[in-house]
């Protein structure tokens, strides 16, 4: 029980009478990939904050957001074929 992340009895009773079987999926990934895409959320206001002060933007702040949202492409392209490949 605890395998699986259910500490109530009666909740890990409930799911085995009703399917028969749990599937718990270790989601370490898929939290990565939310963490990542906070940080880069949070850059992209930074930077739309600063053109909308300024008036402009660096160059080098956009390659920068664009290189971690590649990062996150990759990641998500890993986890989605990860996912394919369950029975």
């Amino acid at each position: 029980m605890e395998q699986i992340g259910i500490a109530n009895l009666s909740a890990y009773l409930r799911k085995m009478a009703v399917d028969g079987y749990i599937i718990h999926l270790d989601m370490s990934e898929v939290q990565e990939l939310v963490r990542l895409l906070r940080i880069c959320s949070n850059n992209l206001n930074q930077y739309a904050r600063r053109a909308n002060e300024t008036g402009s933007i660096y160059a080098a702040d956009v390659e920068d957001l664009r290189g971690r949202l590649d990062g996150l492409w990759d990641g998500m392209e890993k986890l989605l074929r990860g996912f394919a490949n369950i029975p």
